[in-house]
């Protein structure tokens, strides 16, 4: 089928953008829509934080266009983090929407992402599967990053499971365990950058949202039940959670740092996505596969690397689907008592 293209939220048919100026970011490439015909087309980048916000009215109009591309009305969102996209592979009877035919809708730039929303079933249950994420380095605001969180929960989803893939700082963790987040430091909202900045709009939810026991703590009783039966107790954990604002992986220095600050694994996303999560009253779970360790020391050979994370969610494609899914149906059954 034929469906617009829209690129950052602006609309792209063949040359044209919106025709009063706009530019947009193609593929890594600036493109600026002339004013008028004797102006050409323009190198000039495109800097996706100019439009940080969306409004309840623009969130809604996007939710609508989702729900009119699909029958289902699932009540779980969830998010694939860095080479965890294959868990969308699972899923059965899919509709499958690119991000770039969403109106208003940013697009994935990062390896391991695919940029596309999965409405289907999951071992018998609907989900809404958000198939690649946005982070902070590619260059968009918190807002922006965690904007389909807020879409989700406008859909009809109450609750909202969050997968990242993430370095493991705790001396004990080895590469492919599993953490369960129980809690997580927002260092970026230390220095005043959070999701929820500028004026609230109530029907999201309340102003100053309370962060503690952001990560239901039934929900994490179970996902350890749910290790034991399917024989992962031994590689699974329960931790803290950084979000870095990236590319860069980190230093020496940093790392010791944050081993003082009691951070188990290291990351760069999930926690924006939480917060606005939580701001909106739905129901929190995430977990962090391992892909990498984090050693604070200057003479190791441990270094990370995009490449081998993206390999090592694959290599696990199977255990993380099993867990997924029995998280799920337990949500499922959960609602409709």
């Amino acid at each position: 089928m034929s469906d617009k293209v829209y690129v950052n939220g602006i609309t792209i048919n063949g040359s044209e953008c919106n025709g009063n100026g706009s530019s947009a970011l193609v593929n890594g490439t600036a493109i600026t829509t002339p004013v008028n015909d004797d102006e050409k087309i323009a190198g000039v980048f495109y800097n996706a934080r100019e439009e940080a916000w969306y409004t309840y009215d623009t969130l809604q109009e996007i939710a609508n266009h989702l729900l009119s591309r699909t029958q289902l009305r699932p009540k779980i969102g969830i998010i694939l983090g860095t080479g965890l996209g294959s868990l969308a592979n699972q899923l059965t009877d899919a509709d499958y929407i690119d991000y770039q035919t969403i109106p208003h809708f940013p697009v994935s730039t990062v390896d391991g992402h695919v940029g596309r929303l999965i409405f289907g079933y999951l071992k018998g249950v609907p989900v809404m599967c958000m198939q690649g994420r946005f982070h902070y380095y590619e260059g968009y605001p918190l807002a922006k990053c965690s904007m389909p969180v807020r879409v989700m929960k406008l859909v009809g989803c109450s609750h909202l499971i969050a997968t990242n893939a993430a370095g493991g700082l705790n001396p004990k963790y080895k590469v492919g365990d599993i953490m369960l987040m129980k809690d997580h430091i927002n260092i970026m909202g230390f220095a005043g950058n959070n999701p929820l900045q500028g004026a609230n709009d109530s029907r999201f939810g309340p102003r100053f949202p309370n962060m503690v026991n952001a990560y239901d703590w039934k929900l994490l009783k179970k996902a350890k039940e749910i290790g034991k039966d399917i024989g992962i107790d031994n590689d699974l954990h329960e931790g803290v959670y950084i979000c870095l604002g990236g590319p860069n992986f980190e230093t020496v220095a940093e790392l010791k740092m944050l081993r003082i600050w009691g951070v188990d694994a290291v990351g760069m996303s999930t926690v924006h996505e939480i917060t606005t999560a939580v701001h909106c009253g739905m129901t929190c779970f995430a977990f962090s596969l391992i892909t990498n360790l984090c050693v604070p020391e200057y003479d190791t050979e441990e270094t990370p690397c995009h490449d081998d994370i993206v390999g090592i969610g694959k290599s696990r494609e199977s255990t993380l689907t099993e867990m997924v899914a029995r998280m799920v149906k337990h949500i499922h059954m959960e609602l409709k008592k």
